[in-house]
């Protein structure tokens, strides 16, 4: 009689444990890291669709190239 009971706690607390009990929020702007400015992000080339580091592409008239060739430079 006493196993049955202790068994029955023991359901009873993984239930409220797993299903029923509330996760504590996180706070996300802790968690996600800060975007630094000199961060890679790929841009595409006007011209070949292609896409390239922004820190390698060629800027021309407000617009990414990912080479002299596509910039028109050549």
């Amino acid at each position: 009689m006493l196993m049955k009971i202790l068994l029955l706690a023991v359901v009873i607390f993984g239930i409220y444990y797993f299903f029923i009990k509330q996760k504590p929020i996180k706070n996300i702007k802790k968690e996600t890291p800060k975007k630094d400015m000199d961060e890679d992000i790929m841009v595409e080339c006007t011209k070949c669709k292609t896409y390239v580091s922004n820190k390698e592409a060629i800027i021309k008239n407000g617009k990414y190239y990912c080479s002299k060739e596509c910039a028109g430079l050549n």
